[in-house]
Parts: C-alpha cells; sequence; structure tokens
C-alpha cells in the first residue's frame, strides 16, 4: 500500500499541503518514498499545561507543530525520525485519557487522541512504521530514551529534596535524566548527555551522582511513565523559561 502511494500525484500532493501550511519556516518534507499516512490533532503534555498539536504521521518520520489556524497554518514544527521512536500505552485516569508516550533518545512526551478508537489507529499506524523501517534498515529499536518530564503543575516542592517549595523566587527546573522537577539547589550540576545536547544539561543531584560512579541504568526515574495524572493546577505553577527547550512546550 505504501510503495504504491510513493509516487502518486495525490500523495505529492499532499505533502506539500503539509508543507504550505508550515510556511517558509519549515523544512522541506517531499523526498523520494515518502508517504503521508495520516493526520489529526493530539493533546500533548507540554510543561505548563496539555495544549492542542497537529501532528502528521508519515512512514518515516512523525512531524508535529502550533495550531495556528486550523487546517491552515501552523508554525514551531517538530520533526521526530520514526527508527527512533518507542511508543507505550498510558491508562486512563482523570480527565486525560486515551493516552499513550512517544519515546525517543532526544525527546520524550505524552499525547492524547479524542477516543480509544483513534488512540488506537494512532499507535498501529505508528508500530507498523516503525516496524517496517527497522526491517528494511537492519537496525535494532533504541533502548534509550529521553525522560518524559513531569508537568509543572504536578509539583509544589522540589521532588528531590521534598522541602524547597515553588515561588516567583524559586522556579521549577527540570533533570534531563529523569524528568523530576527540582529546585536550583538541587541541580547545580550539569552532565553530557550525548543524545540529547552536544553541552553538559542540567541534572538533579541525585542522578548526577550516579551517572557520575557510573551506575547509569539506576538513574531511571522509580516514578512510573504513567504521566496520565489531570494536571492540578496551583498558584505557585510557575516555570523556568530558560530551563524549557521550547517556552512554549
Amino acid at each position: 500500500m505504501v510503495d504504491r502511494l510513493a509516487n502518486s500525484e495525490a500523495n505529492t500532493r499532499r505533502i506539500s499541503i503539509v508543507e504550505n501550511c508550515f510556511g517558509a519556516a519549515g523544512q522541506p518534507l517531499t523526498i523520494p518514498g515518502r508517504v503521508l499516512i495520516g493526520e489529526g490533532v493530539l493533546t500533548k503534555l507540554c510543561r505548563k499545561k496539555p495544549k492542542a498539536r497537529q501532528f502528521f504521521l508519515f512512514n518515516d518520520i512523525l512531524v508535529y507543530g502550533n495550531i495556528v489556524i486550523q487546517k491552515k497554518k501552523y508554525n514551531k514544527q517538530h520533526i521526530i525520525p520514526l527508527e527512533n521512536v518507542t511508543i507505550d500505552s498510558i491508562q486512563d485516569e482523570g480527565d486525560l485519557r486515551n493516552g499513550w508516550l512517544i519515546k525517543t533518545p532526544t525527546k520524550s512526551f505524552a499525547v492524547y487522541a479524542a477516543t480509544a478508537t483513534e488512540k488506537l489507529e494512532w499507535m498501529n499506524h505508528i508500530n507498523k512504521c516503525v516496524s517496517d523501517l527497522l526491517s528494511k534498515s537492519g537496525k535494532t529499536p533504541s533502548n534509550e530514551h529521553a525522560a518524559v518530564w513531569v508537568p509543572d503543575s504536578e509539583a509544589s516542592v522540589c521532588m528531590r529534596c521534598q522541602k524547597a517549595k515553588f515561588t516567583p523566587v524559586n522556579r521549577r527546573h527540570h533533570c534531563r535524566k529523569c524528568g523530576f522537577v527540582v529546585c536550583g539547589p538541587c541541580s547545580e550540576k550539569r552532565f553530557l548527555l550525548p543524545s540529547q545536547s552536544s553541552k553538559p544539561v542540567r541534572i538533579c543531584d541525585f542522578c548526577y551522582e550516579l551517572l557520575a560512579t557510573g551506575e547509569m541504568t539506576a538513574c531511571q526515574s522509580a516514578r512510573s511513565d504513567s504521566y496520565s495524572q489531570s494536571p492540578k493546577s496551583s498558584l505557585n505553577d510557575v516555570s523556568d523559561d530558560d530551563d524549557d527547550e521550547d517556552s512554549s512546550d
């Protein structure tokens, strides 16, 4: 099916429309053999709050962006190579339902569909595309994934020291290794995580000690990857935009 569509005029036209919707700031998406499998709006669990994002699934990449004008204009384009993607289902809890994790070595996050059927279709298509890519390349699935960041609203105090309360002065930070929300004093260290950045990134003291002693696998968060809890509002819901790779996310 995908091979038949690869060189069809209809597929080329659909990809061209997606390119145009992202405008000049977006990366070109038309390459030989690329097929647009499907598209839709998913709710992405961002640092501050859940936000609607437009997603496009191709046979080799997953693309998403901010919705400026529905079906007409998007910005802040993100492109994720599918051969690096692993997905895991999230159990329903609270207001956020029909979710799954999209995990890659550079960035991992949760998304939610409108219905259980839509979730199943997305997950099946993504898994099929990843499987086909790995089969053709002979590569093995990636076993290293960036931590899923705990949303700011889930932590009123530092998740490491359990003492420091977040205020406009004592701002939230995220450990790039475990994804915990931590205070400044608990995350003063930097460590090079090559899959995420070419420069040392902020990590908490707990992860730093484990990484420095070579116990990297022990540094995985004790918290479950099920970030399906409904975010709770907080008067102290402030964050450090300089500590976020994308202040809109």
